[in-house]
């Protein structure tokens, strides 16, 4: 909840979590660009183009291939991995393309298509948006309904064409389980007095071995970087703003929410925005916010007081530079000789720190101080997001978590007061799906086949708030073995 919720990509990106599909490793040079011979035979069948093979495309492909008469081509530019997938399903093929650098033969695939599944990085959903403008064909994203994709809403309903925004976890799932609870208490009479949102896509407890307490599917960079945002909601009819640039963790609370999760959390983005669509003006406490383990926030302000979550470049971390070590990185950045000794290397770590030896020890587990020579990417920032999407990574065996937790208190219309709360938990399966690739895909997915058979006809950059969309897509999760649990607590 990719993310977001940090999104990490891809990043999360938006709220929380919003799972990227393409990788940015192991690309190769697409091969030349050749229309597929199946669009030029499947006349009669619903034709569907899915952007992006990464981890939480599979479901999406399995899912749409379970009806004979779909047809799925998954462009990539991992050859491997689409080749690997499109194998896996009947009438799938794979298409090798750089969705970039290869635009008009993308808008050629576009075209040949009734419907586009973009599971790319957000920033890209524009581009692929205004493809289907040109060419008016329906599409279905799982991120968030940036500005640049709001802008051109005007130009789709001209089109005549659809594209579902917000149809993943977070944003999705999240939304549809929100709204539920809305409609049903305005239809009883009674209104929203406080909505307070927890989501996190963490490793299983007992993967949760390292001193982040988090592991990655994904390029960190995403989740770091969020670290430093900005945040706003509504706290008892006032609104609380947090600055960008590192003051966001220390606002993390402790979070007491599920039995046997030593959880905390922090706000996310602004919170504010969702009075409105989500039609709870009257609610007085409005916050969206990020789960994590007990001492992630305390372990990233540490590696932010030291400048390792940093964007800017530096010298000694171009490619072009000497071999550094870990340790040697770290005196630069705190502007001591890469002579000093081991103890007074600690002391000006804990100096910058705020005296905190939990963040020391966590450098050290890391490997933060150790010999071993630095992988330079320009910037500090993006050198350690190399280096934990490796140490960091989810080992063979190991699973996934995704926990979603909606608190809202309603007063209904005898003056009474309940808090309800639904929980959303989901493991992965070290066999089969991660829990993040399967409430994402799977939503997306289902969303998809709404749109191709009808079931949603309306206009322009959508999102999933209305009960003829939000409804049938969880009564079909839960055929997925997705659900949430539903408790409440008089006030």
């Amino acid at each position: 909840m990719a993310p977001s919720r940090a999104v990490a990509s891809v990043l999360l990106l938006g709220r929380r979590f919003t799972a990227p599909s393409v990788l940015l490793r192991n690309l190769q040079t697409p091969a030349p660009f050749r229309i597929p011979n199946r669009l030029m035979s499947s006349t009669g069948h619903q034709r569907v183009l899915v952007l992006g093979s990464g981890y939480v495309s599979e479901p999406v492909v399995e899912y749409l291939t379970r009806e004979n008469d779909t047809h799925i081509t998954l462009v990539s530019a991992v050859k491997s991995e689409a080749e690997t997938l499109a194998d896996k399903y009947q009438n799938t093929q794979a298409v090798i393309l750089d969705v970039q650098q290869q635009q008009k033969d993308l808008e050629q695939l576009v075209k040949d298509n009734h419907l586009v599944i973009s599971l790319l990085p957000y920033t890209l959903h524009p581009l692929v948006a205004e493809m289907c403008i040109r060419q008016k064909t329906n599409m279905v994203t799982a991120s968030y309904k940036t500005p640049a994709m709001a802008q051109l809403h005007n130009s789709a309903v001209e089109a005549g064409i659809t594209v579902m925004n917000e149809v993943g976890l977070d944003p999705g799932i999240d939304h549809f389980l929100a709204m539920e609870c809305f409609d049903r208490v305005k239809t009883e009479g009674g209104k929203i007095t406080s909505f307070v949102s927890w989501a996190g896509g963490l490793p299983a407890p007992e993967c949760a071995d390292n001193p982040l307490g988090y592991k990655f599917s994904w390029s960190p960079r995403g989740v770091l970087l969020n670290t430093l945002s900005q945040a706003k909601y509504l706290q008892d009819g006032q609104v609380v703003s947090i600055p960008a640039g590192g003051s966001l963790l220390e606002s993390t609370r402790a979070m007491d929410l599920h039995p046997g999760f030593d959880l905390e959390g922090f706000p996310n983005r602004d919170s504010t925005i969702y009075s409105e669509p989500y039609g709870i003006q009257t609610a007085q406490t409005l916050l969206r916010g990020t789960l994590r383990y007990k001492g992630y926030s305390s372990a990233c302000i540490g590696l932010q007081k030291v400048g390792l979550i940093n964007t800017g470049n530096r010298p000694f971390l171009a490619p072009q530079a000497p071999t550094l070590t870990w340790r040697d990185m770290l005196c630069n950045l705190l502007d001591v000789t890469t002579d000093v000794s081991d103890e007074a290397l600690k002391v000006a770590i804990l100096d910058k720190v705020g005296g905190e030896e939990y963040r020391l020890q966590v450098m050290e587990k890391l490997g933060l101080l150790s010999s071993e020579p630095v992988d330079k990417q320009t910037t500090p920032l993006d050198t350690l997001s190399n280096y934990l999407a490796k140490k960091l990574a989810y080992g063979a065996g190991e699973r996934d978590m995704v926990l979603l937790i909606h608190l809202i208190q309603i007063e209904r219309s005898d003056g009474s007061r309940f808090e309800e709360k639904v929980s959303l938990l989901q493991y992965g399966d070290p066999q089969g799906y991660s829990a993040m690739a399967k409430t994402v895909g799977y939503p997306t997915a289902i969303a998809s086949r709404m749109i191709l058979n009808g079931a949603i006809q309306e206009k322009g950059m959508l999102v999933p708030f209305q009960k003829t969309v939000y409804q049938p897509i969880l009564d079909r999760l839960k055929q997925e073995n997705v659900q949430a649990q539903y408790s409440m607590e008089e006030l």
